[in-house]
């Protein structure tokens, strides 16, 4: 009797075992293993719109779970009812607790936020609000606001030199002011002592190093023609020359898409006119490029006054020491416009 009753009770205790092995094995499987059917990192963005119904959806549609079952399980576990916006990372690695208690927690993962270099503050506001929870109005308005401009320690002209066009790391949800904090501080690490030396060997103050090398920027695309062009006009601000610098002109007309600088134009009354007034214009007609602030800084040395645009359109310039070149130069590309019916 005791003998087929320990028999009875050891197959019980075996039963019970394999059953909770089972039952474990179950739930390791569908809780504590990968969790998505994602091939790499995915990304969920959740708003102020959202509630725990939309997150779900989200989450079906952005991460594929393997088992719903078990993201709606584990979401009553962890009593998730509270949504925390915000761009939450997802690995391929994770497991459904993990998931959750990342979104539960407010767990965000920063973004690589580019800052361009653009030719306006609208076009720096779309590019911005592409790629944070803000709006572009929100922007705007920020931007657009002279008490708020002066209290970051600019004017509306100057304002373009505080961006320094790179790739940083924030906070998806991060507010305007918090932003205007970070890209101050980021434009600080940028002007480095070495820098700021060298701004000062131009005899350029950091803004004025900002208005050139956005000139230099609209003058050319091309990197390697940066410096000698960032030398043009240095050499002629230091023999007191007007900069005739055709890209101010068009900035003077407020056309962007002007496409030839002619004689009419010249003469518009704007302190951007560098046809007109010596030195340089009062700010930045653009956000100048991290190419062309390095120009400006470490500009080539030459003796080149003048620069036309190469007759053969290929984004390149024909430079020259003397009027005589210049205007030879510029006359090839003049009958280069004329034929192509460029007005």
């Amino acid at each position: 009797m005791n003998k087929k009753f320990l028999i009875l009770s050891g197959a019980s205790l075996l039963a019970i075992f394999i059953i909770l092995g089972i039952a474990g094995y179950v739930a390791y499987d569908r809780f504590f293993t990968p969790a998505f059917n994602i091939a790499s990192s995915a990304r969920l963005y959740i708003d102020a719109d959202d509630d725990t119904d939309s997150v779900r959806h989200k989450v079906q549609e952005v991460l594929s779970p393997k088992s719903m079952k078990a993201f709606d399980w584990m979401m009553k576990h962890e009593e998730y009812t509270s949504v925390k916006i915000g761009s939450y990372q997802f690995a391929p690695t994770d497991d459904v607790r993990m998931a959750v208690r990342r979104l539960k927690l407010g767990w965000q993962a920063p973004v690589r936020l580019v800052v361009p270099s653009v030719r306006t503050i609208d076009r720096l506001a779309q590019s911005l609000s592409r790629q944070l929870m803000m709006s572009e109005k929100e922007i705007i308005d920020s931007l657009s606001n002279a008490a708020y401009i002066k209290k970051l320690g600019y004017t509306p002209e100057t304002l373009p030199s505080l961006f320094v066009p790179n790739t940083y790391e924030v906070y998806w949800t991060i507010s305007m002011n918090n932003l205007m904090q970070r890209l101050s501080k980021e434009y600080s690490n940028y002007w480095t002592s070495d820098r700021r030396k060298k701004a000062s060997e131009q005899g350029l103050t950091l803004i004025e190093v900002a208005t050139l090398a956005s000139i230099v920027d609209e003058e050319t695309a091309v990197n390697a023609e940066k410096p000698i062009v960032a030398g043009l006009y240095l050499n002629r601000l230091q023999r007191g020359m007007l900069l005739q610098a055709d890209p101010t002109v068009k900035f003077a007309t407020g056309d962007p898409t002007l496409r030839r600088i002619l004689n009419k134009h010249l003469t518009i009354d704007s302190p951007y006119n560098t046809y007109i007034y010596k030195g340089l214009p009062p700010g930045p007609i653009r956000i100048p490029s991290m190419a062309a602030l390095e120009a400006v800084l470490n500009p080539a040395k030459h003796n080149y006054l003048y620069m036309c645009a190469k007759e053969d359109f290929s984004g390149t310039h024909n430079f020259a020491t003397t009027l005589a070149q210049h205007n030879a130069n510029a006359h090839r590309y003049q009958q280069a416009l004329n034929r192509r019916g460029i007005k």
